[in-house]
């Protein structure tokens, strides 16, 4: 049979049918057309078995912020393998990396976040060929080290230290340390545990079980009511938890003393199903649960008689901890609240263990956290904090540390140093950090090529480069004829000449505000002169948060200005309420007409087709009171549901009346979107349309002040003024991003199929403010790049 469907596919080659094949045909061309199916059949074969790279990421929600540190390891993972000690990147799985044909890092140097959605539409290539998208914090004057490593060669170790050393040890100046939130919180003097201990009215605000709360009814009380004093004991706390049909449900608890003593550490049954042990973060398995009886009440019994009267909890977001644990206590000291960050943001505890402590925590090496160690480390943070002082604290630079990985030994040795001088010893006894090197010394080792291209010097971020160019023109040119020849490469494009504005970054970042406050305002009316305001307002918030309303009264009938906070309610609302009867006026409801505006609908036409916005709707209307797993219960009914995402305020820290779900695929998230859109219409509260803004971006957003509460109308006119004033920079760097695109364009099409493409926007740090990065990926394949 094989051989019958040879002759006929030799036949089908010489474009004859298989009846035709009786004519006499001479030897050596009928043994060539034989010898040509045979090496057909076997590239067909091969390209069958062949496996093709790709990525996992789940960068949904909150997580989406990836820190320069973890773009390392994914880079070193993606060039190495599982050799030479590189590991699988939690935060982005590569499958079948053996697989990868290359390896390309595009840097966009003076590119931040800001920049890609204020000129979103020039980026035309980024946006559509780069399905993974993450934030990245803003940039250290060193940026392609702290990802690619310290150094090639030891030639350049001396300068790279030096700029390390004199960044990181920078102390601010007093102006710059009253404006420290830490500072602006606690003063400079040193205090006292009692000085750092929630307020009833922090507990309130951070979401802390207290008696009195919704859904607090059936919590344990511990019975520490006795007065707190500086002397007061302190025990860290921290619990894993997994996801069960009862929503989140606590597994294991561990308490640990002052002296660093587990003092408690047990394993939790919980009372319903398991649904996700959430191995990857808690550690915990089937099999670890299977022999436990013990139940919560058992655990909150331990508690009471383990904790005195004048006991004071420590813990990283203690709140979820014992909301978990379904327990009250009256004095706890929060460590992700006692270092203070700007805007409401949260350093997390692995960060700061290493940064201030020296210690490693949360290893990626190991199966799930360790509820000891993170209560241990929560606790020494706090003791660090108490004999240090907030001053001492301040001048680590937590935040530049944060922006800059290597900096790290730097830090700790200063922390060390601060230690040892007051006579304190650290629970650690590991070693200072040794710098990461550059895992492109391993395949270099190895015989495989590595390309470095940049404009500028990059010897002082520890990198040698093949060549320097003198323009973007000329590294483009290079890169496309040497990339193909390099296993791994890192081409660096600037944005800006040596002639540009220094304060281009803070025009740029006023043009973004004047955008984004005409995107998120609406117009509704005319109304009658004694409509209700309450009514209206009601009517207006179901399509979202509202963060200003004003009457317009210069009108001959009177009209409304909204301005929502996010993107998705205005645009729901033009959608839901334009041509409505609305307070018994039959209204028109539209955005504000200006210039900038009238790119408005290609812009919203283009947020919703953003790879970004794949499978992703936003849903209005969720009541305030649900918790997250009544939430998920509400919407458990729905096909393919991946994800949800339900945004606190950043000032309050209570959930918003909005979030968003995201679907494995686009039908199942249009099917989703129909279904609560008819329960709407059936009298439900809630309302539905397609996402416009991505999980990170939606969280930038809420951090610009639009209007830094001056009245609307004053607003616009200051806006419209500044509009004249920053026209000619806009209109030069549009035309630059857009060659950058192209650019980029052109040097992603040369790529062989499957290379790992990642296109990094370092972000701005400068006087005039730190600006996000943006962090862009994929796996080239011939179908999405055919479509793109």
């Amino acid at each position: 049979m094989f051989a019958n469907e040879m002759a006929e596919a030799a036949c089908v080659i010489g474009h004859k049918r298989p009846h035709e094949c009786n004519e006499e045909v001479e030897e050596p061309q009928k043994t060539k057309k034989k010898r040509k199916v045979d090496e057909d059949t076997c590239q067909n074969q091969h390209k069958r078995k062949e496996k093709k790279s790709r990525l996992s990421a789940g960068l949904f929600g909150e997580d989406c912020e990836i820190r320069h540190e973890q773009v390392y390891e994914f880079l070193k993972y993606a060039a190495l393998g599982k050799r030479h000690n590189a590991t699988q990147p939690s935060w982005c799985r590569i499958y079948h990396q053996r697989h990868l044909a290359k390896v390309v890092v595009i840097v966009l140097q003076e590119v931040s976040q800001l920049y890609f959605y204020k000129f979103y539409l020039q980026f035309k290539h980024l946006r559509r060929a780069f399905q993974h998208r993450f934030s990245l914090p803003p940039t250290s004057a060193n940026f392609i080290a702290s990802v690619c490593g310290e150094g090639i060669s030891m030639k350049h170790q001396n300068s790279m230290q030096g700029s390390a050393s004199a960044y990181s040890g920078h102390i601010p100046k007093n102006s710059d340390l009253q404006k420290d939130p830490i500072i602006e919180k606690y003063g400079e003097e040193k205090h006292g545990l009692t000085s750092y201990i929630l307020t009833l009215e922090e507990m309130r605000k951070y979401d802390y079980p207290l008696e009195g709360s919704p859904g607090c009814g059936n919590y344990v009380h511990t019975q520490c009511d006795s007065p707190r004093t500086d002397s007061s004991p302190l025990f860290g706390l921290d619990c894993e938890m997994c996801l069960t049909e009862k929503g989140n449900e606590v597994t294991r608890v561990s308490l640990v003393d002052a002296e660093g003593q587990c003092i408690m550490d047990e394993l939790i049954k919980p009372e319903t199903q398991i649904l996700n042990y959430f191995t990857r973060y808690s550690g915990i398995t089937r099999k670890i649960l299977l022999p436990v009886k013990t139940k919560l009440p058992e655990i909150q019994d331990k508690l009471k008689k383990l904790l005195p009267c004048d006991a004071v909890l420590v813990g990283h977001s203690l709140n979820a901890d014992l909301h978990a644990l379904q327990m009250i206590h009256p004095s706890v000291i929060d460590t992700s609240l006692l270092f203070a960050r700007h805007k409401g943001r949260r350093f997390k505890l692995k960060f700061l263990a290493k940064a201030v402590l020296g210690k490693e925590i949360q290893s990626e090496n190991k199966v799930g956290h360790d509820p000891t160690e993170d209560a241990e480390a929560a606790l020494e943070l706090l003791q660090y904090f108490i004999d240090q002082g907030p001053r001492k604290v301040v001048e680590l630079n937590l935040e530049m540390v944060l922006s800059a990985p290597n900096l790290m030994e730097s830090s700790q040795q200063k922390s060390a140093l601060q230690l040892q001088q007051n006579g304190v010893q650290k629970h650690s006894s590991e070693p200072p950090s040794i710098p990461k090197p550059c895992f492109l010394d391993h395949l270099n080792a190895t015989g495989q090529k590595t390309l470095l291209l940049s404009r500028k010097e990059l010897a002082s971020s520890g990198l040698c480069q093949n060549s320097l160019s003198t323009s973007n023109k000329q590294i483009l040119k290079r890169a496309i004829q040497e990339v193909p020849l390099s296993s791994f490469s890192v081409i660096q494009f600037t944005l800006r000449s040596a002639h540009d504005a220094p304060d281009l970054v803070a025009e740029v970042c006023e043009k973004m505000r004047i955008q984004l406050a005409d995107m998120l305002t609406v117009y509704a009316g005319p109304f009658d002169k004694d409509f209700c305001l309450k009514s209206l307002r009601r009517e207006f918030k179901k399509c979202g948060p509202i963060q200003s309303l004003t009457v317009l009264t210069e009108t001959h009938q009177p009209h409304i200005c909204i301005q929502y906070e996010v993107l998705e309610a205005a645009q729901l609302a033009m959608e839901s309420l334009n041509g409505a009867d609305v307070a018994g006026s039959h209204i028109k409801v539209q955005r504000p007409v200006t210039v900038m505006m009238l790119d408005c609908d290609m812009l919203i036409k283009e947020l919703e087709m953003d790879i970004e916005n794949e499978g992703v709707i936003y849903v209005a209307g969720v009541k305030k009171t649900l918790t997250d797993t009544d939430l998920q219960e509400k919407f458990s009914h729905l096909k393919d549901l991946q994800a949800l995402f339900w945004p606190r305020d950043l000032k309050s820290g209570k959930h918003r009346n909005y979030c968003f779900l995201k679907f494995q695929t686009s039908e199942s998230a249009q099917e989703a979107l129909q279904d609560i859109n008819r329960q709407g219409a059936k009298g439900s509260q809630l309302q539905s349309r397609k996402a416009l803004t991505s999980s990170h971006l939606h969280r930038w957003i809420c951090h610009m002040d639009y209007n830094d509460g001056k009245p609307i109308q004053l607003v616009h006119h200051i806006l419209h003024i500044k509009k004249e004033q920053l026209s000619t920079s806009e209109q030069d760097i549009r035309k630059k991003l857009k060659k950058l695109d192209r650019s980029i364009k052109k040097l992603y099409r040369s790529l062989e199929n499957n290379t790992l493409c990642v296109v990094l926007l370092p972000g701005v740090n400068s006087v005039y403010g730190s600006f996000s990065g943006l962090g862009l990926m994929g796996i080239k394949e011939e179908s999405r790049n055919s479509a793109c």
